[in-house]
């Protein structure tokens, strides 16, 4: 026996779903370029092995934008190196990640506002507006006196 076998040698087995998964990233923003609708990929429900989504994450790189939202955790939203693809991370109250997907699209939906919110905010405006527009007649009218 020499002194190599006493040393503990670890092999890692890799899935090698890093490259397929690259170019089915790919595949998903070629057809949101020609104005099909985006794709979603759970990155949980992949098989990786251990340090696999590490690689992917950097492969993909961090781009410009970044958002977070918060409700019921903390959810992480952001841009690649890749212009239409985003890492969106949810994470429980605990801060543990919940679920990491990656979406190839214009813009992910956490972003968007929904309809029923943007019809909300127009009623709020017009009843801000309204109360303004009330505000500056009693002013002008007390200026008058």
């Amino acid at each position: 026996m020499t002194g190599l076998d006493a040393i503990a040698v670890n092999v890692e087995s890799l899935t090698g779903n890093v490259q397929p998964l690259l170019h089915e990233i790919r595949h998903a923003l070629l057809r949101v370029t020609d104005g099909e609708a985006g794709t979603v990929i759970d990155l949980r429900s992949l098989p990786l092995a251990p340090g696999e989504e590490e690689q992917i994450e950097a492969e993909l790189g961090q781009g410009e934008i970044y958002a977070e939202l918060y409700a019921a955790g903390t959810t992480t939203i952001r841009e690649t190196s890749f212009p239409g693809v985003w890492l969106v991370t949810h994470s429980n109250e605990a801060q543990d990640i919940i679920s990491k997907f990656i979406e190839v699209t214009d813009c992910p939906d956490l972003l968007k506002s929904q309809q029923d919110d943007i019809e909300t905010g127009l009623e709020r405006l017009d009843e801000h507006l309204s109360d303004r527009v009330e505000k500056d007649v009693g002013q002008i009218n007390s200026n008058e006196r």
